[in-house]
């Protein structure tokens, strides 16, 4: 403890909790429970409580046991709000109270075993929220701030406080089952700890409703049926609880419990139309402890008391100045008494604050907790969010690594193609080269024998005129010098000219060499690119082929995944099936004129129609659980795996490069099946099969009651026509069998009459504002079952109108006139039952159809007896004669007739067998047509 305190305070609050927790069998005074729970605001929290409750007999004694655990409650709600924390460490001592006492089912074990399971579910709660305090005061902003808005903790958080309710709900259904009486001492200790309940259980209700609207605002409502069905279940308990406890007239001055609505929230709708229930506790009356802060008993007289009438002065003085100083002491007691009034009430003040402070600095500890918890979550997705980006970075790596060899590879085949161009290029150049180097060689050898010609006619010119020209024989001579000079200097450059084209052939030898090493290295890097070009092929067709595989076990799984029980939680509606087909046609439609050996428009064409269709064959396998017809439903997903393998058979074309006309089109013809089957699940849901129920109705009314009528003519036809042939017991058989039926007519028809006037009397009441068309789609399983009932009547009359027909012309039997009207009873029943159901209870007309149902039922009691009596007037009974018969011959004759009733019997059970199985063919398949107009 933070602070000392001394032995009186201890002993002070030792002496209050052992007033409360005492072994009488009577209420907790309040006045105790209330003093020990200031002293934990005094002793700042429940560390003295607990060294002294330790200590208390609860092991011993089932009272003490069951007031300690109420005078916790009230400490755990309205102490300290460091009496929860304290008190944690303590639940081990309170599962052995409660197994202790457990054990003994009658008494108080079994209340001080579920107080015990309410007060450690309570420890818990609070350890698992802190921020809640003891009695569960929060606002609807400190609600929504706990929750963080965060549809895991508001989970999480519904299901506790389902736990704690529970836990609660158990005790008082176990308290009032002992029926124990609000005015005996023994009924207020058993009652006593309901009032902290109630306060604890409207806390709960209302906390768990907010948290389900705000669950229902963020998640969908398919996921939360199961609090739904545990909130209605508590919805119910906690309204009986409440309305058992304003019953009591213990509990009328003390908490006044407001009851529960007629129906439960709807959380779909708006928050706002939510209204809290405060339970209202009024504040108890503290007993007058008025101190005696001045003694004014009698003081003893200190001069004796004379009796002289010398004296009467004397006395008369000391009686004023006693009545002086007693006005003075009550004046002064009245000061001081509203000095002490006062002083409490500052102390009050005084201790609430401390309490209000000490409450907030709970709750901000609380708060950092949470904040605390709520970093380590931060700190822990962080991490998963480092974890999967580390993930994204291998894949991204891995994938850039593929990336880069693929380029590396495809820029190595650019420069081997470049290399091979540029040797090309090359090629050309150096048979420029080559022809150029000839030509100039050409070119020197014909100036060379230009020259040599020119040589010659110098020679011959100069021989003739050196005849004729002596003059100039010194001209020549030095022309002839000068010729050989030059002639000298030509030999000389032909000398160079002829060493040139001797370095120009090696020159283009050594090219020659280059060339052809050019052309080897050419043709060998021309195989590693032809090399390198088939592996990206076979690399390429591998990928392909790989791509289509995964789209075909994609698909399969989706056809797998339709047929497996895991997708019957599905749901789709049949407008968005419909709304798919567009997408799965287009992709259908791309397929068309596609080349199959261009991979950058296969690929994406062959993804494109798995995708989509994986989802579209899902997308039909959960609309087909909606349908309300179960065959409707199983045709619809018989469909889309036919569509399924279709496309299947499109991959696989694909894959084989056999892609066929015919293939597209069955795989559209399917998908437009798939969608003409959504659009009949789509007006079978709406309702459209059921526009002419009241035409339908109506006709089938006005088509029995004109069989009726025709049969009940024909009736008479056929007895005027009998008394013209017939005579003897014929006649009389065919009076009786065709008055009988006659009559049985009759009674039907007004029957169909009643019903129609009881059908208007149910269309004017039930309709409203609306109108009789839709009504009847409003209600259009009975009107089915009207309409059913009609039929089999207007049926079972036209049977035995032909089987009255067949007797008397003597091609009948007379049981089909009784299997008639056993059928005729049986329909007109349904109908009685069908109207029953939507009449008012105190109709007259509905009165009027009972007696006419009646009245049928009579009738048809009469043609089983008519039938019966004729049997016996026709079929007279003959006597065996035995007399002449010898005792093997009577043997042999019983032995025949034992054979002949056992074939009888035999062929009996196999007609009943026959019978069954016909009742039971008709009944579902009278439920199947229901079904499917439903």
């Amino acid at each position: 403890m933070d602070e000392v305190y001394s032995e009186k305070e201890f002993m002070k609050h030792n002496v209050a909790l052992h007033k409360a927790i005492n072994k009488e069998e009577s209420p907790v005074k309040q006045k105790h429970v209330r003093s020990a729970i200031i002293g934990t605001f005094s002793q700042q929290g429940a560390q003295v409580f607990w060294s002294i409750s330790v200590r208390l007999p609860c092991m011993d004694d089932m009272i003490v046991a069951w007031k300690f655990c109420y005078v916790l409650h009230k400490i755990l709600r309205e102490g300290h709000p460091l009496c929860l924390s304290h008190s944690q460490r303590h639940r081990e001592y309170l599962d052995n109270i409660g197994k202790l006492w457990g054990h003994l089912e009658d008494g108080y074990g079994k209340l001080i075993k579920q107080y015990t399971h309410i007060l450690m579910n309570k420890l818990d709660f609070h350890r698992k929220n802190p921020r809640f305090p003891g009695n569960l005061n929060v606002t609807t902003d400190d609600l929504t701030s706990i929750c963080g808005n965060n549809p895991d903790i508001c989970f999480q958080m519904s299901v506790e406080m389902f736990d704690y309710l529970d836990t609660i709900l158990d005790l008082q259904k176990t308290i009032f089952l002992y029926k124990s009486s609000s005015m005996t001492m023994q009924g207020q200790c058993r009652l006593g700890p309901i009032i902290p309940c109630i306060q604890d259980a409207s806390r709960i209700y209302d906390h768990n409703v907010k948290i389900l609207f705000l669950l229902h605002s963020s998640v969908p409502y398919d996921v939360l049926s199961g609090h739904r069905d545990r909130f209605m279940k508590q919805f119910k308990q906690l309204k009986l609880f409440y309305q058992h406890t304003n019953m009591m007239h213990y509990f009328k001055n003390l908490i006044t419990v407001p009851p529960l609505p007629d129906k439960p929230p709807n959380f779909q709708d708006n928050f706002n139309t939510y209204v809290t229930q405060e339970v209202y506790v009024p504040p108890e009356e503290e007993e007058p402890t008025t101190a005696n802060l001045i003694d004014t008993a009698d003081v003893p007289d200190t001069a004796p008391i004379s009796y002289l009438p010398d004296n009467f002065d004397i006395i008369a003085e000391r009686d004023n100045i006693i009545k002086n100083l007693q006005e003075d002491c009550e004046r002064l007691r009245v000061e001081v008494n509203d000095l002490y009034r006062k002083g409490r009430e500052d102390k009050n003040k005084m201790e609430d604050h401390i309490t209000n402070l000490e409450t907030k600095l709970a709750i901000k500890e609380s708060e950092l907790t949470h904040e605390k918890e709520l970093n380590e979550l931060n700190a822990l997705s962080q991490a998963q969010d480092q974890e999967h980006k580390e993930k994204e970075e291998r894949f991204k790596n891995y994938y850039m690594k593929l990336r880069e060899e693929h380029i590396s590879l495809l820029r190595e085949k650019a420069k081997v193609d470049k290399s091979l161009k540029s040797a090309e290029e090359k090629m050309p150049e150096l048979v420029s080269f080559n022809k150029t180097v000839e030509t100039k060689l050409k070119e020197a050898e014909m100036k060379q024998n230009e020259a040599l010609k020119e040589l010659q006619s110098v020679k011959l010119e100069k021989s003739d005129e050196l005849a004729g020209f002596h003059r100039e024989i010194e001209t020549l001579k030095m022309e002839k010098e000068a010729f050989k000079k030059n002639s000298s200097e030509v030999d000389v450059s032909l000398v160079e000219t002829r060493k040139k084209l001797e370095e120009t052939k090696m020159e283009k030898k050594e090219l020659d060499e280059k060339i052809n090493e050019l052309m080897s290295s050419i043709s060998k890097q021309s195989v590693e690119v032809i090399k390198m070009k088939s592996e990206n092929d076979d690399k390429l067709k591998d990928f392909v082929e790989k791509s289509l595989d995964a789209n075909v076990a994609c698909l399969k799984c989706s056809i797998v995944e339709s047929e497996s029980p895991a997708t019957s939680a599905l749901s789709c509606t049949p407008e968005y099936l419909r709304a798919s087909t567009v997408p799965c046609q287009e992709a259908i439609e791309s397929l068309r004129g596609l080349s199959l050996d261009e991979p950058r428009y296969l690929l994406p064409a062959a993804n494109k129609l798995a995708c989509k269709f994986s989802i579209f064959i899902l997308q039909g396998r959960a609309t087909s659980n909606t349908s309300p017809d179960i065959s409707f439903g199983e045709k619809l997903t018989d469909e889309c795996k036919a569509l399924g393998e279709s496309v299947l058979n499109l991959l696989e074309g694909i894959k084989t490069r056999s892609l066929t006309d015919e293939g597209l089109q069955k795989s559209l013809d399917h998908l437009s099946s798939v969608a003409s089957l959504a659009e009949t699940m789509i007006e079978r849901i709406h309702g459209n099969v059921s526009e002419n129920l009241e035409n339908m109705l109506e006709c089938e009314i006005t088509a029995m009651d004109k069989a009726i009528e025709e049969g009940a003519k024909k009736m008479q036809e056929m007895l005027s026509k009998s008394r013209e042939a017939d005579s003897g017991i014929k006649l009389q058989v065919n009076e009786k069998i065709l008055d009988s039926c006659t009559m049985l007519m009759l009674a039907i028809r007004v029957l169909v009459q009643k019903s129609k006037l009881l059908q208007e009397e149910i269309v004017q009441q039930g309709k409203g504002t609306a109108t009789a068309k839709e009504f009847y789609k409003r209600n259009h399983k009975w009107t089915d079952g009207f309409i059913s009932a009609a039929k089999a009547i207007g049926v079972a009359a036209t049977y035995l109108l032909s089987s009255a027909d067949k007797v008397v012309r003597g091609e009948g039997k007379l049981e089909q006139l009784v299997v008639a009207a056993h059928q005729i009873s049986a329909s007109t029943a349904q109908l009685v039952v069908a109207s029953r159901v939507k009449a008012h209870r105190n109709s007259e007309n509905l009165k009027n159809l009972s007696d006419a149902s009646k009245n049928v039922t009579s009738c048809t009691g009469a043609i089983v007896g008519t039938v019966k009596d004729c049997s016996e007037l026709i079929d007279e009974p003959t006597e065996l004669d035995l007399s002449n018969m010898t005792v093997l011959q009577a043997t042999r004759s019983e032995m025949e007739a034992q054979v002949r009733v056992l074939a009888l019997e035999k062929e009996l059970e196999e007609e009943r067998f026959k019978l069954s199985a016909l009742r039971r063919h008709n009944y579902q398949r009278s439920g199947s047509d229901e079904g499917g107009s439903n």
